[in-house]
């Protein structure tokens, strides 16, 4: 899926609810997050924006549209349309397959994309989860491996703390290869049995001269689960 770290944000703010519908046949989140700065793989798309997502999962399958909606700036919005399947691999590691269309309506030429992707993701154990991703953009023939690394603390019986790495790599076909990095640290705070909010701050960087150089911005947001 398009925003991996963004999803499984979500995901972890409403799990406490979720995990109370576990009897459910599926469910639904949506996620209301304003970011200071919009940088995807190192790249920086927009400044202020605001993201809206909603994603259905029932089972194995899970479906869901991502969006970015630029609050500063003549910069276009995006929409996300994305869907995937997991098979467990273990009760803690699953295998994830699926693909993402990204579409920009309010440009010229209405651009589009379509990314397959497939990942394995799970816990570790001691609040430290993991994932890692292959993507392979298919209009320019761009492969990216992305890996995540997380760290999950209890503040208490309604709050965490949580810190996450990402390393990427980016290869373009006719040249054009670079790395990705990201540190942040989050407080995710529930606010009832569906809905929770968080504030974070994230670190990025990317090969010199290339991408984002060494910037940091800022994440607030709503999360619901039913």
């Amino acid at each position: 899926m398009k925003k991996i770290a963004a999803i499984a944000l979500a995901a972890t703010l409403v799990g406490s609810s979720l995990s109370a519908q576990e009897e459910s046949s599926y469910s639904i989140t949506m996620d209301f997050p304003y970011v200071s700065t919009y940088i995807f793989r190192g790249l920086e798309f927009a400044e202020e924006s605001i993201q809206p997502s909603i994603e259905f999962a029932a089972g194995d399958f899970y479906a869901g549209i991502w969006t970015s909606n630029p609050v500063t700036g003549n910069i276009a919005n995006e929409f996300d349309f994305y869907m995937g399947y997991g098979w467990a691999l273990s009760d803690t590691w699953s295998l994830d397959a699926g693909a993402t269309y990204y579409y920009y309506p309010e440009t010229p030429s209405g651009d589009e994309q379509f990314e397959p992707y497939v990942g394995i993701a799970g816990d570790f154990g001691g609040g430290f989860s993991g994932s890692g991703y292959l993507f392979y953009e298919t209009e320019f023939e761009v492969t990216t491996a992305q890996f995540d690394l997380g760290y999950s603390i209890d503040m208490s019986d309604t709050s965490t703390f949580d810190l996450a790495g990402t390393y990427g790599f980016v290869s373009a076909d006719g040249g054009g290869d670079y790395n990705y990095y990201s540190l942040s640290a989050t407080l995710n705070y529930a606010l009832n049995d569906i809905a929770g909010t968080y504030f974070g701050v994230v670190f990025v960087d990317t090969d010199e001269n290339f991408g984002v150089d060494s910037e940091t911005y800022f994440i607030a947001g709503l999360s619901l689960g039913f």
